[in-house]
């Protein structure tokens, strides 16, 4: 009963014009942003950032949360049509989506995508609002020591389920941790890490310039740099969108299984939709294939629902860490910390008792945005085939200027430009070293809340570093993440591992 007074205080919410208009504006750049490769929902947000400034704190959310699960829809979109994942999360789904355009089949391919993404939404949502209440109330229980541990279990996630090299990832991460620390230490005064005595580095490193550098220039710096390659935009008119009762058969077990593997790995550190879509598409390979059907890698319908399913139900809950307990599981929910920290809205778990109506307006809409991407999805898809012809060097101009603006706008300082700029160069350097650069945003936003947690569990302890290990929820969580570095070192995982995020 209480679920339903709060899901009706959300309703209520999001039901107002203003929020409903910036939940449309979400879901169209969403889907725009994943039909268009190489920008991303991280880049998109990032230079989105300084515009939420003038917006009420729920619409501001409500927006930026409508791009994140909008990108997911977007991306399969251009996967399936021209065999570029718009998305990350979409890789997976070009190896079947595109062998059944080329078969005459993309519009059951969009249909597959379409349906499969609005039903994990939708589950994802409803396990969103069924775990918040219980999930907020055990984190009111955590000591500071406990939430130093939770913290450095996030972070250890991130390395773990970070694609690539772990030296790497734990370099991201240690990286993030030391740039989250310049600036002027609350506690003594001291102004650290500005060696040249910068006045612009007193309060830290802005983290709208290393969002929007790593990922906004950063991805155009890569974009640029590679040769322009002759896309095979699939141009055919896209009919029979209505899959058929075997496409419907086919499709419903892997719908569930993908649906019920994101929600879950979407919740981890690290994990998100990335690794859910991959797990998913994984899982159906190894599932017996029934008499007649077609062969994964040649337009099995399966390997378009599995991965589409399990990547937006992890883009779902991955809000659940984020609202309930304040810490942010990845790269994405590391920005949505910045925006709400814009407001002055403290992430955790005080946001569903000192603002209910900012948190369940926040679930509530994204049921109303997946409706709204099912009605405007589909029909688009003209739209979105003429914007891929559109040639990369008309779009970046616009792009720069852009995040060149609004990182000015958000500090009236030119000083913001260049930091945006030189992250930009670093970005495309990790690019270039194949280091990913998720870790390093979500050490940046940890690292001050640890070293705050840190400090005040030793205070409390009188300088007992005990305390981490005597305390059960700590010492559980310290546990939990000594077993994944252990489990993740073993050769055979470490193998596993790497050949999940290289599936061709």
């Amino acid at each position: 009963m209480e679920l339903l007074d709060h899901l009706s205080l959300g309703f209520g919410v999001a039901f107002t014009p203003v929020n409903l208009l910036y939940c449309l504006i979400g879901c169209l750049l969403g889907t725009l942003i994943g039909v268009l490769p190489g920008i991303g929902p991280v880049a998109t947000m990032a230079m989105l950032l300084p515009a939420t400034y003038a917006l009420p704190p729920e619409s501001a959310l409500i927006m930026l949360a409508g791009i994140y699960y909008g990108a997911q829809y977007g991306g399969s979109t251009t996967a399936i049509l021209v065999n570029l994942p718009g998305e990350a999360s979409s890789v997976v789904t070009c190896i079947d989506g595109y062998q059944m355009a080329r078969n005459g089949r993309a519009g059951p391919a969009l249909a597959a995508a379409g349906l499969g993404s609005f039903f994990a939404g939708c589950v994802g949502t409803l396990m969103l609002a069924a775990f918040a209440t219980p999930l907020a109330r055990l984190a009111f229980e955590f000591s500071p020591a406990d939430y130093f541990s939770l913290m450095l279990l996030g972070l250890t996630g991130a390395v773990v389920l970070a694609s690539g090299s772990l030296l790497k990832a734990i370099a991201m991460v240690v990286l993030g941790l030391l740039l989250g620390l310049v600036g002027t230490d609350v506690n003594s005064g001291v102004v650290r890490f500005n060696k040249f005595d910068m006045p612009e580095l007193i309060d830290g490193i802005g983290f709208i310039a290393i969002a929007m550098g790593v990922f906004g220039y950063g991805e155009i710096i890569k974009n640029l740099a590679q040769p322009e390659h002759a896309r095979e935009v699939f141009t055919a008119n896209v009919s029979g969108l209505v899959p058929t009762q075997k496409d419907l058969r086919d499709m419903t077990p892997a719908v569930l299984r993908g649906t019920f593997l994101g929600a879950f790995l979407g919740v981890l550190p690290g994990g998100g939709a990335l690794l859910a879509s991959f797990a998913a598409y994984a899982l159906e390979k190894k599932i017996r294939a029934k008499p007649g059907e077609i062969p994964f890698g040649q337009g099995n319908i399966r390997g378009v629902a599995a991965p589409e399913s399990a990547n937006n139900a992890g883009a779902q809950t991955s809000f659940i860490p984020l609202l309930t307990l304040g810490i942010p599981p990845n790269a994405v929910m590391a920005l949505m910390v910045g925006a709400m920290t814009i407001h002055g809205i403290q992430p955790g778990p005080q946001v569903m008792s000192s603002n209910p109506a900012l948190f369940w307006g926040l679930v509530a809409s994204m049921w109303i945005g997946n409706v709204m991407l099912v009605i405007l999805n589909l029909p688009l898809i003209g739209i979105w085939i003429k914007l891929l012809t559109v040639p990369y060097r008309y779009l970046f101009p616009a792009i720069v200027l852009f995040c060149a603006i609004g990182v000015f706008s958000a500090s009236n300082s030119s000083f913001d430009i260049w930091m945006v700029g030189l992250f930009g160069v670093i970005g495309y350097v990790f690019v270039k070293l194949g280091c990913e650069p998720a870790p390093l945003l979500l050490g940046f936003i940890l690292g001050p809340m640890m070293e705050e947690h840190l400090r005040r569990a030793l205070l409390l302890s009188r300088g007992d570093w005990s305390v981490f290990v005597t305390r059960p929820i700590s010492a559980s969580l310290l546990a939990a993440a000594a077993l994944m570095l252990a489990l993740v070192l073993l050769p055979v995982i470490r193998q596993r591992r790497e050949e999940a995020f290289v599936e061709e």
